[in-house]
């Protein structure tokens, strides 16, 4: 050994205790990367350990995880002496523990154990196959060493078992290896152990029989199930259900053992065998049990039971074995009442845990021809009981909803699977109980508690999506279904219940109504009271900002469904919302009623009323211009106090709410549609005002960022309403946005000149044409600015705008206006399809070089043929063609990524379409010149020419992915 004394590194190891100063912190982390990498320096650790020479538990801490180190990391390249070192060293460490008082504290125990559980996985098939003899003999059944042993076995579990754990090929197959041994080695001499540590130390050390418990539950998934479920040990186990220290660990361990995968038969078996001894034991008393605890591992077990009864039913029924499988069927029935009993607990967690089962139990209902008059009363008593446990408690915060809300909803996620489920075995049965609860609550709402109001009203809802109809149309088709909802709505909406001071109901009530919409289509005589409802206090202007904030997105759904029907409310709505559509000022300390994202749910709304309504067109456009003015005043206003703004926080006060005028703007013209245009309506005016009112914000010199979007977006609209009204508009917005811009303004810009182009075609084109260089010049200028190498935000800037530019000139080239780039001049076309080439070879990022392919295809096309660019066919044999076959090449391009694929695909259209245009001139240059140069054997060469001469593309496209493969070999 090198370091005979064990001398370790006294100062540093100061540095340990986590409240060192920095300066010896430093020291022990510059100390431990030294022991780590040494060759023997980290002997002094296991010498340390062996002799027990440190009693502070940092240092000790410390030097197991020197150790860790070395058999996770190194351990092929230690000697066999410095192997067996580390097995020695852990045994004396063991040896120590046998004869302390006391034991180590659980941190280093555990620490112990990991390091005990990695050289297991390391030396277990080859140098150390008695690990368990081993360790066996010398604990014995002594308290601290079982301890350590327990506590190995759960580390040796994590890192051969977990399937949560992502391991390589490799571990896996050494891991599989490593289960087959023990289970031929030594898997029955462990269970012994196990069954004389749970026999001995249940009375007197509880700890350790839950840890052993633990272990029990983590191996029965792998080993044989015969060892544990024999009369002996699962005796063992029932007894430990009534040890109240032992109660929960014996659940966790039983329902492991319930899980297991088995035959049916044996399954139903040993599932019937542990409800007896449960039963007899009175633990199906669950109204006598107070320990919510236990019963929440009970109510699992319970749980585990129920489903695998199912499950050996259902392979029973498949396999046609009528007389299991009806008696496994008699099983699940036996377990409902109980099943029941956890489902109705007050407590939701006691109740969640079963609410698997309850799941599966209805499923096998549903497969059932008949149902007997006991499984009707099931099927009752479960729908009882998920109406019960829907509602909420008394404790519920609904102003402040912390993580017991959170669960509590989870939880009600899980009641809506059982009631969807109760849809599909008997709606009837569904509609009818709904029906009861939400008329005798609706009867007496003034009085009734708001949990059992908003619970009636939430089981209407609910029904929407249990007792699915295509569109929402539920009042239409089925009689019985669309009369019982009609009936519910028709209550709902004319009993009051509206009023009812609680935000739950308030919320409930609004998105029922929603839900419904169609229903005042069949009766529209309520339109008007629910309109108030929503409206007044009760809705949009109600206390709770919440409630507020839902019903304006609410309303705005509303009336998008029915404005058919509002024609007569049309402008006594408007004045109604016409305070809640003002633009909130930036200095105002009052809070508004609304949000300015609720505000634009308002503006829609006012928009789909004014344009869908049925007044003269002068009429629309009064009140289209009443709706917008306001805006382009405060707009006006702002934008001139922006820049003579000094205080950075109040700036952006100013430039947000701008945004804000211009969004709301935006947003009133998702009302237009194709039956109903800007133009018919008469908007033109109106919508060419706000552009002209908005597009001074391009040239503000403060807050660039946010104005620029949000201008671009209100472009972007008006493109789609305007129609060519906005093109007088283009030229000067785009010379303010190529001014001064970064990265990302240009990837936004980018994706507008796309759009025009795309719509406008050739009444584009001479715009384009000037706008083309000057655009293409500011992208690459942005492209060539330095960046930090390892600054990966800049790096997917450019990567974004780089494949936006590509995007830019597939739009041009694809949109049959050669013009715009052939009238660019000979060196700005050159210097642009050289970006292209580039984009297409150099730049490993699939999405813009299946772009660049796309281009060059397309201006081979336009200008390959006889009479294309002069020039050109030069170009093409230069770059083009050897940019088809270098890109390929390069190892970066993966030819097992799906885009990478899709982007050979368009190489392969690229050469078709050479070919298409220069004919047999093109054949011989690749069999004579191109492919020669590239050491091409001539056989292979002339099987691509035959390939690249046949009509069909997708040959070729076949063929040449062979070819790249065959080249990258």
């Amino acid at each position: 050994m090198a370091c005979q004394s064990a001398v370790m590194d006294e100062q540093a190891l100061l540095g340990l205790n986590p409240n060192a100063d920095a300066r010896y912190r430093q020291r022990a982390m510059a100390y431990f990367e030294q022991l780590k990498e040494s060759q023997d320096a980290w002997e002094v650790c296991a010498e340390a350990l062996a002799k027990g020479i440190y009693s502070d538990d940092h240092v000790k801490f410390f030097c197991f995880q020197v150790l860790e180190h070395q058999i996770k990391f190194r351990h092929a390249g230690l000697s066999g002496t410095q192997q067996q070192l580390i097995r020695e060293t852990l045994m004396k460490w063991l040896q120590v523990q046998l004869m302390n008082a006391q034991p180590e504290k659980p941190f280093i125990r555990n620490k112990a154990a990991q390091v005990l559980a990695l050289t297991f996985v390391m030396e277990y098939l080859t140098l150390w196959p008695k690990f368990f003899f081993d360790i066996l003999s010398l604990v014995g059944l002594n308290p601290h060493g079982v301890d350590v042993y327990l506590r190995t076995l759960m580390a040796i579990d994590a890192e051969v078992v977990d399937r949560d754990i992502l391991h390589s090929p490799e571990e896996t197959r050494r891991n599989t290896l490593i289960k087959d041994s023990m289970r031929e080695q030594c898997i029955p001499s462990l269970v012994e152990s196990w069954f004389q540590i749970l026999q001995t130390y249940q009375l007197t050390h509880p700890e350790l029989t839950c840890q052993c418990l633990e272990v029990v539950g983590a191996y029965v998934s792998w080993i044989d199930l015969n060892l544990i479920a024999n009369d002996r040990s699962v005796n063992l186990l029932l007894s430990q259900t009534s040890v109240e220290e032992l109660r929960e660990e014996a659940c966790d361990c039983l329902f492991e053992i319930v899980n297991k995968g088995m035959d049916p038969v044996d399954k139903t078996k040993l599932v019937e065998s542990l409800c007896q001894v449960l039963q007899s034991a009175g633990f199906f008393n669950v109204d006598q049990e107070e320990d919510v605890d236990f019963l929440a591992k009970f109510s699992r077990l319970v749980n585990g039971m129920g489903q695998s009864l199912v499950l050996s039913w259902t392979k029973l029924v498949k396999a046609g074995n009528v007389k299991e499988a009806a008696e496994t069927l008699q099983a699940v029935e036996a377990k409902v009442p109980l099943m029941l009993q956890l489902l109705v607990h007050e407590d939701d967690d006691i109740s969640a845990n079963i609410v698997g089962f309850c799941y599966e139990y209805l499923h096998v209902l549903k497969q059932l021809p008949q149902l007997t008059d006991q499984q009707k009363a099931n099927i009752e008593a479960v729908m009882l009981a998920v109406m019960k446990k829907l509602t909420y408690d008394d404790e519920y915060n609904f102003e402040n909803e912390g993580e017991d809300e959170a669960m509590f909803v989870e939880y009600r996620k899980q009641l809506k699977m059982l009631l969807d489920r109760l849809a599909q075995v008997s709606p009837e049965l569904l509609l009818e109980a709904v029906r009861r609860v939400f008329s005798n609550t609706m009867q007496a709402w003034q009085t009734a508690a708001f949990m059992e109001v908003e619970v009636a009203i939430r089981l209407l809802y609910m029904l929407g999506e249990a007792l699915p109809a295509s569109h929402g149309a539920h009042f239409s088709g089925d009689t019985a279904k669309t009369s019982a909802l009609q009936d519910m709505m028709r209550t709902l909406v004319s009993c009051g219940v509206s009023s009812y001071q609680h935000t739950s109901v308030s919320l409930e009530f609004f998105e029922t109504v929603v839900r419904y919409d169609k229903f005042f289509i069949v009766e529209p005589q309520h339109i008007p009271n629910v309109l108030m409802a929503f409206l007044d206090q009760r809705g949009l202007r109600h206390n709770s900002p919440k409630v507020r904030s839902r019903v304006a997105y609410l309303f705005s759904r509303f009336i998008k469904t029915l404005h058919k029907h509002m024609n007569a409310f049309v402008e006594d709505i408007l004045t109604r919302i016409q305070d809640l559509l003002e633009l909130a000022p930036p200095e105002n300390g009052f809070p508004a009623l609304l949000t300015s994202d609720d505000q634009l749910f308002m503006f829609e709304s006012a928009g789909v009323l004014i344009v869908n309504g049925e007044s003269p067109v002068e009429r629309k456009q009064a009140l289209m211009r009443s709706l917008l003015a306001p805006l382009m005043d405060a707009f006006r206003l702002l934008l001139n106090k922006l820049p003579l703004e000094t205080d950075e926080e109040r700036q952006v006060a100013i430039a947000d709410c701008l945004s804000h005028a211009v969004g709301f703007a935006s947003r009133t013209s998702k009302a237009f549609s194709n039956k109903q245009t800007v133009k018919q309506c008469g908007c033109t005016e109106v919508y060419r005002d706000c552009l002209q009112t908005f597009l001074p914000a391009l040239s503000c010199p403060v807050q660039r960022g946010v104005l620029r979007s949000s201008v671009r977006s209100f472009l972007h609209r008006m493109i789609i309403c305007l129609e060519e009204e906005v093109l007088p508009f283009v030229p000067a917005a785009s010379e303010h946005m190529l001014k001064d811009c970064e990265a990302k303004d240009l990837q936004e810009f980018i994706p507008l000149i796309s759009q025009i182009t795309a719509k406008f075609k050739r009444q584009v084109s001479p715009f384009l044409q000037q706008v083309f260089m000057p655009l293409v010049l500011a992208i690459f200028e942005v492209l060539a600015r330095p960046a930090e190498d390892n600054d990966q935000a800049a790096a997917l800037e450019k990567q974004m705008l780089r494949r936006s530019y590509f995007s830019f000139i597939q739009a041009i080239t694809g949109s049959g206006m050669n013009e715009v780039m052939a009238n660019q001049g000979a060196e700005n076309i050159e210097r642009v399809v050289f970006t292209i080439i580039q984009g297409a070879v150099d730049f490993p990022d699939p999405v813009a070089q299946k772009t660049c392919f796309i281009i060059l295809s397309k201006l081979v096309e336009l200008w390959g043929g006889k009479d294309g660019m002069v020039g050109f066919p030069d170009f093409i044999y230069k770059h083009i063609v050897p940019a088809c076959f270098l890109a390929p090449l390069k190892p970066t391009f993966d030819l097992s990524d799906a885009q990478t694929v899709l982007t050979l695909s368009e190489c392969a259209v690229t050469l078709k379409m050479i070919h298409l245009k220069r004919g047999p001139e093109f054949i011989q240059f690749l069999q004579q010149e191109y492919l020669p140069s590239l050491q091409v054997a001539p056989e292979i060469s002339q099987e691509l020419c035959q390939v690249l001469q046949q009509p069909d593309v997708k040959v070729l496209k076949n063929y040449i992915k062979a070819f790249f493969q065959r080249a990258k070999l």
